[in-house]
């Protein structure tokens, strides 16, 4: 016992050890920064602390640096991995968000069945394409405004971060069976946004301006955009997809039987998609989007 205590406690000296010497590093290196100006020591600055976050593990994607890190650098992915969302899915749901690269059509993008959902049938995980629009900081507003970002107004001192979850199609209609299938479209891809500010983190299911998918004919005016109604809302760390068409929403009574925890929610930037972002689908992918550059679009 008094060993597991002693090795307990080295690792937590071992922890606040290295945040002293990350904060002591920072402070040298804005000295630094101030005499030979911030530009020269920007990359040694993000070289140390790429080191000394991922030394506390702060971030699982630093156990084997990969995509969110080359994209977004340790801090910022880091906070794409601790507000992914819980998926829960309506009682019913087959389907799942798959990744569009390796799954458009059949089985690969269903899994029947109550309970944790971490895989396909045919073994695709559960995807999230993610975006982030960092407005946080001066410097972080200046390198968006070269990506086309909007980071004007209210948007300034904000993260944003976007998750798109794309499925292999879309039903909204029970009569199937009619010729050309109403309410039916090939691909489909929805949104969950989080909006980190000073006042707090909040949340939307999509950018559509009021859409909260709560039902009811009280809802539908905002629904539809006739009634302005305010579409983020309190962040609960969970999406609920209806099914069919697989729209979200971020707030729900109902006990979850079927759902996948943001645990086993495979991240993908979609800044590194690459020729893959040329793919042709059926409905607007997310980079397309007015809402991929101005993180407050309330447009669909």
């Amino acid at each position: 016992m008094a060993a597991t205590r002693a090795r307990r406690t080295d690792g937590q000296a071992t922890v606040e050890w290295l945040g002293l010497v990350l904060l002591v590093t920072i402070a040298s290196l804005a000295v630094l920064g101030l005499v030979a100006g911030a530009g020269s020591v920007t990359g040694v600055a993000q070289a140390i602390a790429t080191r000394l976050i991922c030394a506390t593990d702060l971030s699982r994607a630093c156990a084997a640096p990969g995509p969110l890190v080359a994209a977004y650098g340790p801090e910022l992915a880091a906070r794409v991995e601790q507000n992914a969302p819980t998926i829960e899915y309506e009682a019913g749901t087959g389907d799942l968000p798959v990744d569009f690269r390796s799954c458009r059509r059949g089985r690969c993008g269903e899994r029947p069945g109550d309970g944790r959902v971490v895989a396909s049938l045919t073994g695709e995980p559960p995807t999230a394409f993610v975006h982030v629009v960092d407005c946080s900081t001066g410097a972080a507003r200046g390198a968006g405004r070269s990506h086309g970002y909007d980071c004007s107004g209210a948007r300034a001192g904000r993260l944003y971060l976007q998750y798109w979850l794309y499925y292999r199609d879309s039903d909204t209609s029970p009569w199937s069976g009619l010729p050309g299938r109403p309410g039916f479209h090939e691909d489909d891809w929805e949104g969950y946004q989080v909006r980190i500010g000073p006042d707090g983190v909040d949340a939307r299911a999509t950018s559509h301006h009021g859409y909260d998918y709560r039902g009811g004919p009280l809802n539908w005016p905002s629904d539809v955009g006739l009634i302005p109604k305010a579409a983020w809302g309190e962040a609960t760390g969970r999406l609920y997809v209806s099914g069919g068409s697989h729209a979200g929403h971020v707030a729900d009574s109902r006990r979850p039987t079927r759902w996948t925890p943001a645990s086993a929610l495979r991240l993908i930037p979609i800044e590194r998609l690459g020729e893959a972002r040329r793919t042709r689908f059926a409905i607007t992918p997310p980079w397309r989007k007015p809402v991929y550059r101005d993180p407050e679009d309330q447009g669909t």
